[in-house]
């Protein structure tokens, strides 16, 4: 090995690098992934720290061999509403299609139905229809007051296009038509289903187009930080949602949504089968749990199957849209450690907002709010000392107990109204109660879906 490499879990709360040395040393560092003060990418600036450079300067040519990262970059920017705002082109009368989706029911026995709306999206129709066969029924047209319509959409922030028509897997001319004639009008990028899919169903098809479009541009301008930060002589890989490689050129944002939680299943399947050898012991089932600062990833792997514990699912859902995109058995949902709790006048709220890294937690010194993370340190579930001295104004300070009361002693005052204030561990205990009710919810969510997919191919 002629230089460096480095391994990257660039989460939305902690960055976590893995170095090896020209002669194998491993080197180990955990850093915020916001820092007020240094403009770049954390992880970059962790990189530079094992090397001994300092903070600006370029890495020399050579000196780093390859960078492989995991990042939920796009994860993040999808749970916490934070892509870019969308314009839908759809066929004329399809304008609800997206969101009434496959009419299955979130919670069957639920009165009032809620949905999650991740996506910010402006629906324009577009006359112009193809055949199941791919014959033209009705010619498109663009121009005139469709491109009005975009214009304003444009001017009132919606900065990417998504095109989803009705058979375009089968004949993609009409979307191929629309994306020549959008070119010009200087969206920041114009996404065809088709490129993203050739899977038949316009339903996920057109989900999927609307996450690429609205998280792509967010990706992008990550990956290109961190490309620039490491010089273009670093080769530089990606981990996809299904446990793949990749170039940053070849990525589509689709294809991260489960980037950092696919890297860690395939370490930790493969740890969990090296013990379970090492110990004598046949392989067994491995459940793995990992609570970021955003989101909450698990996963199940029966090593007893070999490689078929591997199956890759063809569609997904996330933050209630399906994805056509090849994933790991990976569930995530927007609740992690740094996930705000809040009073909205009648209820406590945990979420989806995250507090990040910046302010961070209320424990982090920042003057951050109360959250997940501080609910488990009042309760003792996780120890002070767990964290790292990485907080303050210069870095070195152990996470901050007393204001983590604090803030818990007023969302108990806001609670109360008036009247006898909860105590500040009941009401942290109520918010992690509220985060075990959302994942029973989601499972049924899950496994109703699942019955329904399977009714449908029979």
């Amino acid at each position: 090995m002629s230089g460096w490499r480095f391994w990257i879990d660039r989460g939305g709360t902690f960055t976590d690098v893995v170095g090896r040395s020209p002669a194998g040393a491993l080197v180990v560092r955990k850093v915020l992934s916001v820092q007020p003060d240094y403009p770049g990418d954390p992880a970059v600036r962790a990189i530079r720290q094992v090397l001994a450079l300092p903070p600006t300067s370029p890495l020399p040519a050579g000196l780093v061999e390859e960078v492989r990262l995991g990042t939920t970059v796009a994860t993040n920017a999808l749970l916490e509403r934070r892509g870019a705002g969308v314009v839908l082109l759809i066929n004329r009368g399809l304008a609800d299609l997206l969101t009434i989706g496959d009419q299955h029911r979130p919670d069957l026995f639920a009165l009032a139905i809620e949905r999650p709306h991740p996506l910010r999206v402006r629906v324009l129709e577009v006359s112009g229809r193809l055949a199941a066969d791919g014959s033209e029924l009705e010619p498109l047209q663009c121009g005139g007051d469709l491109e009005q319509q975009l214009r304003q959409a444009q001017a009132d922030g919606y900065a990417t296009c998504a095109v989803a028509l009705l058979h375009s897997t089968g004949n993609p001319c009409h979307e191929l038509q629309l994306g020549a004639w959008l070119e010009p009008l200087g969206f920041e990028a114009v996404v065809l289903s088709h490129r993203l899919s050739g899977r038949p169903r316009l339903v996920p098809r057109g989900q999927t187009a609307l996450v690429e479009a609205a998280v792509a541009p967010v990706l992008r301008r990550y990956l290109d930080q961190v490309q620039q930060a490491l010089g273009p002589a670093t080769l530089l890989r990606v981990m996809r949602s299904s446990g793949a490689l990749a170039a940053p050129d070849a990525l589509l944002a689709k294809d991260t949504i489960l980037s950092g939680p696919a890297g860690g299943m395939v370490g930790a399947v493969s740890v969990g089968l090296q013990v379970l050898a090492a110990a004598g012991l046949p392989p067994q089932p491995i459940v793995g749990f990992d609570m970021g600062g955003t989101s909450t990833d698990v996963f199940h792997c029966d090593g007893r199957r070999g490689d078929l514990a591997w199956e890759r699912s063809p569609t997904t859902e996330i933050a209630g849209l399906q994805l056509q995109a090849p994933m790991l058995p990976i569930h995530t949902v927007a609740a992690g450690g740094g996930s705000i709790l809040r009073f909205d006048g009648q209820r406590l709220l945990v979420g989806p907002a995250s507090a990040g890294a910046d302010p961070g937690p209320a424990a982090y010194r920042r003057g951050g709010p109360a959250t997940i993370t501080d609910a488990n340190l009042l309760l003792g579930r996780l120890p002070l000392a767990a964290l790292p001295a990485v907080f303050g104004p210069h870095g070195d300070q152990p996470a901050d107990g007393a204001v983590v009361r604090r803030r818990f002693v007023q969302l108990a005052g806001e609670l109360a109204g008036g009247g006898t204030p909860p105590s500040p561990e009941a009401v942290a205990d109520g918010a992690l109660r509220w985060i075990r009710w959302v994942t029973r919810a989601l499972n049924r969510r899950r496994q109703q879906a699942r019955r329904h997919r399977l009714r449908r191919r029979r």
